[in-house]
C-alpha cells in the first residue's frame, strides 16, 4: 500500500453531514482516507453499512475506525464491557469495508507490572472471537498521550509482534505529548520507524495507521489537540523520515482543522 492521507470523523465542509457524504467529500478535496468515529458509540447501523461500504469503493477511500474512549481492559469490573465495546466496532467497520481499528486500550492503574499480560490476554480474545466470524480488520491499540495510560510505543509494537491480527496505530503527537516534548526530531522519528522495523519487518512499515496534529501537553502528558502550525510539532522532519523509510498505510489528522491540515501534511509529504 501506499501512504493514504485522510480525516478524523465526517469533513467539516461535508453537507448533509452522513458518513456517505463524508466519504464522497474526502475524495472531493483530493484525500484518500477517513477514520470513523465511534469514539461515543458506534454510529453506523448494520442496515446504513452497506451504503458507507458502497460509497467507499465508489470514490475509493480507505476506511479506518476509532474505537469508543470507554475502554480500560485492565479494569476487573469493566473488562467485559470494553472487549465488546471493541469488538463492536469491529464488527460495524468491517461491514463498511474497513480496513483497520483502533482505540486506546486501559490505564496502568498502578497496575503496571500486570497491566500488559492483562491486556494483551483480553485483546486475543477480541480477535479470536472476530476471526472466528471471518472478520479480518486489523486491531490497533494506540500509542497514548498520558503516562498514566496503557499503551507506550514499546507496548504497542510488542502486542503486534505477539499477537497475530494485532498491528500498531501509531499516534506520533501522542507519543511527542507523553513523554513531555520528546520524539520531536528527525533521530527520534528514525528510532521510532527502526523500532517498527526491527521487530515487525517491511510488512510493518507498509501498513501503518499513524495518528498526526499538533498537541498541547505538560507535564501529565496531552491536554488537547491543535492547528499544526499553532504547535511544535516537527511535522516537516516527521514527513521527510516518512519518505526515507518508504512507509505505506492511512495517515489520519486529527487536528481542529482535520481537513486543512490534512491537506497540510499530503501536500507536503507529496513536495518532498
Amino acid at each position: 500500500m501506499t501512504l493514504l492521507f485522510g480525516t478524523a470523523g465526517i469533513p467539516v465542509a461535508t453537507q448533509p453531514r452522513n458518513t456517505a457524504n463524508g466519504i464522497k467529500c474526502v475524495r472531493k478535496l483530493g484525500l484518500d482516507a477517513m477514520e470513523m468515529e465511534f469514539v461515543h458509540s458506534v454510529n453506523i447501523s448494520k442496515e446504513a453499512a452497506p451504503l458507507v461500504r458502497q460509497s467507499a469503493e465508489t470514490n475509493k477511500v480507505r476506511l479506518t475506525c476509532h474505537g469508543q474512549y470507554y475502554i480500560n481492559l485492565n479494569s476487573d469490573d469493566k473488562v467485559d464491557a470494553s472487549r465488546q465495546r471493541i469488538i463492536n466496532a469491529a464488527r460495524i467497520s468491517w461491514l463498511c469495508g474497513g480496513w483497520s481499528v483502533c482505540f486506546h486500550a486501559g490505564y496502568y492503574v498502578g497496575q503496571q507490572s500486570t497491566a500488559y499480560g492483562k491486556i494483551k490476554n483480553h485483546i486475543s480474545e477480541a480477535v479470536k472471537t472476530l476471526r472466528n466470524e471471518g472478520n479480518n480488520i486489523w486491531i490497533r491499540p494506540e500509542v497514548s498521550g498520558k503516562p498514566t495510560q496503557f499503551g507506550s510505543l514499546e507496548e504497542v509494537v510488542m502486542l503486534s509482534e505477539e499477537v497475530e491480527g494485532v498491528m500498531p496505530c501509531i499516534d506520533f503527537s501522542h507519543l511527542h505529548a507523553r513523554t513531555n516534548g520528546k520524539f520531536n526530531t528527525k533521530h527520534e522519528f528514525e528510532q521510532i520507524l527502526g523500532l517498527v522495523e526491527k521487530n515487525l519487518g517491511r510488512f510493518g512499515l507498509e501498513n501503518m495507521h499513524i495518528h498526526l496534529s499538533g498537541i498541547n501537553y505538560g507535564p501529565k502528558g496531552e491536554k488537547n489537540h491543535l492547528i499544526l502550525e499553532e504547535s511544535d510539532m516537527n511535522y516537516k522532519d516527521l514527513l521527510r523520515v516518512w519518505k526515507d523509510f518508504k512507509i505505506g498505510g492511512v495517515v489520519i489528522c486529527e487536528s481542529p482543522n482535520i481537513e486543512g491540515d490534512a491537506l497540510l501534511i499530503k501536500k507536503t509529504y507529496d513536495s518532498l
